[in-house]
């Protein structure tokens, strides 16, 4: 007799056959700590150097404020409720430190409850400016709204009536006299956003033509899908042009358009503006749609056409590939008005032979004369600070040689030739000169700091075999001679975040140890050396439970010889003789370089203060494990080798070096070592699990795992997929997801927006492992993009990563 199946609820049944959203977790009270520890304010400096802004951070959002609407077109996120950029952290509260007394100033008559975005001075320090996002209750109208701080006051007041708004940048900057703000206003008489009908009026259709040749189209997303699409983005993307004064008088410039970007003359007179055109497409972002570019008086009518760029979809293959035409035109900063461009004499194309790769022109003011040549180069434009009309300096850069230049040239004497300062390799850290440092003039504009001479100040990362020690330099453009004015010494790591005077004889610098927080300071070098610092801040250590963090700094060799560094950290009162080796986490993410001497190099310091972040691995020292942070993994192809050509063996090699140092020094041992990292981190996780047994588990989170997926290039391959075919099916660890025998977690946001990371790669890649029956776990964080932002999410990435390293690393066995 047949026996009767058991009566089910078919929603039950249903509910059974298919995984369901799980609630968000929280990890251990230890790893909460660290989530939940204070975060200090941010600071601006002023242009007269003797005030900062201090913009409170606040906790990280809720998964509320995270999941608000969010339009995704186009490659932009936007806030429809306030017609701007989407993000979920502001600024909580602002003041004003005196650098010379150290005293905190309050502002009064802030918002009730600030959610402040963006912050800038006038150019004569009489006021602050900043935007903050109003959220209105049900049935009001969210906005973004410009303020204004009164310096001398302190007191705020909101300056226009009328929204702001934007879809890039921060929607307002200041004229050069103080005067007043060129912003980008909601156009009053804009209407409502279209309504989707959800009734197609016909099929979304693209063409391909014949082309002068190959393209690299990269995996973009969150682009144009459709029609309706395209003018839900226009509606949002139209703004108003006006000038507001400081008492908030508003006077409109022309009529509404798709302006991306418009910057006021140096001289107040010209408007230099860009604006999208149809065509739009649905195979590249914004930034590649047919744009104008033009000079406006202040009229907001057009006096001069600088360009008429048409859609560009894809540029030649290369990472040296640029657009053809005008491209990166600007002000000239230290003249009236003089438009400055570089136009490609390749066609962009880094295959063709070409001489003089880039030439860089300048047009003055009204714009009747024919271009001048600032400079002709070898390769491409990398830009220029400005000094003064004999002095600027111009860069260019090879990205496939990593070459990189610097020429002195000479503005207002075209017929002065460049004098060559710097040549060096871009990966070479040990030779990088420093940056030539910049202070914002009269009209706000930043300028080099010429000081008797001809000397300038070189503000550098001071790479070392003994880790970085930041310096600054002064330095002679006439003998090329370097004067030493600051380096950072042992036991601290002091780094220069702005010059105080003109000289360079007083410096605003932020200090730290591996014990002490970084803080604010003034360092006056005409003064002996014990009594030079002053302190401006005093942030309290942020998890004070791990400050004996026991951190160094350490060195060992590839098999093939290539010096490794890597960053070991040990938990508070741990000794590896008398307490065993611990569970491991190693956290790293490869890098491509063109000479093993470039890859040997030390990175980090061993003085920086021992941060224990929730994104990074530090987190888990608060667990009972070991860290390796940032472990080297160069993949080096010199000469005319290509990097990812002997990809898989190096990055093995790399990971065996890691694992056997730590072996040896008694810190871990072998069954009990989890591999992990973001983005390609994640990538390295997954090939590292697949082509090794050196790794108990693997943590990836937001990777791309097949790169057939990403055919016209990733990371820093050049080639597309039909030219290395067999490197993207060797990378991919997609392909050997069968060879995967040991624990692999996969975290992914599910709204990611990094081009080539599409949620797609972890869901294929987890049913590739649980298909070949592997040991894998799959979490997609609702409405988290490339990088987590919701307090729950970061809470839920703690407790699946601790849950996995609990389970497969911490208690394994041999």
């Amino acid at each position: 007799m047949r026996k009767s199946l058991p009566l089910v609820p078919l929603a039950l049944s249903l509910m059974a056959a298919v995984p369901a959203y799980a609630q968000y977790q929280l990890p251990p009270a230890p790893l909460q700590a660290i989530v939940d520890a204070p975060r200090s304010p941010t600071l601006t400096l002023s242009p007269k150097r003797n005030l900062a802004t201090m913009i409170g951070t606040p906790a990280l959002p809720s998964i509320v404020e995270v999941a608000q609407p969010e339009l995704k077109l186009a490659g932009l996120r936007i806030n429809p409720r306030t017609y701007s950029p989407s993000r979920f952290s502001f600024g909580t509260d602002l003041s004003l430190l005196d650098i010379r007394t150290q005293a905190e100033l309050k502002v009064s008559g802030l918002p009730k409850t600030l959610r402040l975005a963006d912050t800038a001075w006038s150019p004569d320090q009489r006021y602050l400016a900043f935007t903050h996002v109003a959220y209105a209750d049900k049935g009001g109208e969210s906005k973004v709204e410009l303020w204004l701080v009164d310096v001398s006051t302190r007191v705020a007041k909101r300056l226009t009536t009328q929204p702001l708004s934007y879809v890039a940048g921060s929607g307002f900057s200041w004229l050069p006299d103080s005067s007043g703000m060129l912003v980008t206003l909601k156009p009053a008489a804009l209407g409502k956003a279209p309504v989707a009908t959800g009734i197609p009026v016909g099929p979304a259709t693209q063409d391909s033509g014949q082309s002068a040749g190959a393209r690299q189209l990269r995996t973009y997303q969150d682009l144009l899908k459709n029609e309706e699409d395209a003018k839900l983005f226009e509606h949002y993307a139209t703004v108003q042009l006006a000038l507001v004064d400081v008492a908030g008088k508003t006077r409109l410039v022309g009529t509404p358009d798709l302006f991306t970007g418009a910057r006021v003359s140096p001289n107040g007179k010209y408007i230099l503006s860009q604006a999208m055109q149809r065509p739009f497409s649905y195979v590249v972002p914004a930034s590649a749609f047919a744009n104008r570019v033009d000079v406006r008086d202040l009229t907001g009518k057009a006096v001069h056409l600088v360009a008429n760029k048409p859609l560009e979809e894809g540029l030649p293959p290369g990472n040296d590939a640029v657009s053809s035409g005008v491209r990166s035109v600007s002000w000239r900063v230290d003249a009236p008005a003089t438009l400055v461009w570089a136009e490609a004499q390749d066609g962009g194309d880094p295959a063709k032979t070409a001489e003089i790769r880039d030439v860089v022109y300048t047009q003055a003011a009204p714009f009747a004369d024919k271009p001048a040549v600032l400079a002709r180069l070898g390769s491409r434009f990398g830009g220029i600070q400005w000094g003064r009309g004999d002095v600027a300096l111009i860069s260019e850069r090879w990205y496939k040689t990593r070459a990189v230049k610097t020429w002195r040239i000479a503005p207002d004497q075209p017929a002065t030739a460049p004098d060559l300062l710097f040549a060096y390799s871009g990966e070479d850290r040990y030779n990088d000169p420093g940056r030539p440092v910049t202070q914002p003039d009269a009209a706000g504009h930043p300028r080099l700091l010429i000081g008797a001479d001809s000397t300038i100040l070189l503000d550098g990362a001071g790479a070392s075999n003994e880790g970085d020690r930041p310096f600054l330099d002064r330095y002679s453009l006439v003998t090329k001679k370097k004067e030493r004015l600051f380096q950072s010494t042992a036991p601290y790591y002091e780094n220069v975040a702005a010059v105080l005077s003109d000289d360079g004889t007083r410096l605003l610098t932020t200090r730290e140890s591996p014990t002490e927080r970084a803080n604010y300071y003034v360092r006056d070098l005409t003064k002996p050396a014990a009594a030079q610092l002053t302190a401006l801040t005093r942030f309290a250590h942020p998890t004070p439970q791990l400050k004996d963090v026991q951190k160094e700094q350490i060195r060992y060799k590839r098999a093939d010889g290539v010096d490794l560094t890597a960053t070991l950290l040990l938990p508070p009162n741990y000794e590896p003789k008398r307490d065993g080796p611990l569970p491991m986490i190693m956290w790293a993410y490869p890098a491509e370089f063109k000479s093993a001497s470039a890859a040997s190099q030390t990175t980090g310091s061993p003085y920086r203060f021992n941060a224990v972040s929730y994104w990074g691995p530090a987190a888990f020292l608060a667990m009972g494990y070991a860290v390796l942070d940032n472990p080297s993994m160069p993949i080096v192809g010199a000469g005319t080798e290509e990097p990812n050509d002997t990809y898989l063996p190096q990055l093995i090699a790399n990971a065996e070096a890691a694992v056997n140092e730590v072996v040896r020094r008694g810190v871990a041992e072998r069954h009990r070592i989890a591999i992990g990292g973001h983005s390609y981190g994640a990538f390295m996780t997954g090939n590292l699990l697949a082509h090794t047994r050196l790794f108990r588990a693997g943590i990836a989170r937001s990777g791309a795992y097949n790169r057939t997926l990403t055919p016209f290039g990733f990371q820093s391959e050049e080639r597309p997929f039909w030219k290395a075919q067999e490197v993207y099916h060797t990378m991919s660890p997609f392909n050997n997801a069968d060879k995967i025998k040991d624990a692999l977690l996969m975290i992914h946001g599910e709204q990611d927006n990094n081009s080539g990371t599409f949620p797609i790669q972890s869901e294929r890649m987890f049913q590739a492992i649980k298909g070949m029956g592997g040991t894998a776990r799959l979490v997609m964080l609702p409405n988290e993009s490339h990088a987590y932002r919701a307090r729950e999410s970061i809470m839920h990435m703690l407790f699946e990563t601790n849950s996995w390293l609990e389970k497969y690393v911490k208690n394994a066995k041999p």
